[in-house]
């Protein structure tokens, strides 16, 4: 039935979906190192509007440790300072006129196990939304059961639909198994 493959193919693009954001979501706790996408949720006040930091400035990172910051116009420099410090990075951003140094302190261990609970807590909430979307798809499948489908061609889709969960939910697994070794490794 048309109708139940259409639904097979939103469960696997919300799973996805799913996925994507759990993945960007992790890529924002940082494991330590100096990576321009930290800085990706901080916005700037450019000329009264709220702006990304990345499109008032380069970003760049001269080592491992240290981000720089360069706006593209010199008068945004106080703002971007200003956005850095309110927001929840626990960064001190040093200003030298020009351009903005952040530097990444090292981690410390518990530092590091807390990043460790706080990457398990992200891939919780994918999963959750993966369980979710399982539960809205089979609940349409239920509904087109009592449309009149079949309930061998409805319980076939159940299948799938929790096969796909499973197969999703791997995939979360990895990303956390990838960013906790990246997060402990000193």
């Amino acid at each position: 039935m048309e109708e139940i493959e259409l639904y097979l193919d939103e469960a696997k693009e919300l799973m996805q979906k799913a996925v994507d954001h759990t993945s960007a979501e992790l890529l924002k706790i940082r494991a330590g190192k100096a990576m321009p996408n930290l800085l990706d949720g901080i916005m700037v006040q450019y000329y009264g509007a709220n702006t990304p930091l990345s499109q008032v400035s380069s970003v760049n990172t001269p080592d491992a440790r240290t981000l720089s910051i360069k706006p593209f116009e010199r008068t945004m420099i106080s703002e971007i300072e200003k956005a850095i410090i309110n927001s929840d990075l626990g960064l001190a951003p040093q200003n030298n006129g020009e351009v903005i140094i952040l530097t990444i302190p090292a981690l410390t261990e518990e530092r590091r196990i807390n990043l460790v609970k706080q990457a398990k807590h992200e891939c919780d909430g994918g999963k959750i939304s993966l369980r979710t979307v399982r539960k809205d798809i089979n609940d349409e499948l239920k509904k087109l059961q009592k449309d009149g489908a079949a309930e061998d061609e409805i319980k076939r889709a159940e299948d799938v639909v929790q096969k796909l969960t499973d197969q999703y939910s791997v995939k979360i697994d990895e990303l956390l198994a990838k960013k906790e070794i990246d997060i402990m490794k000193v």
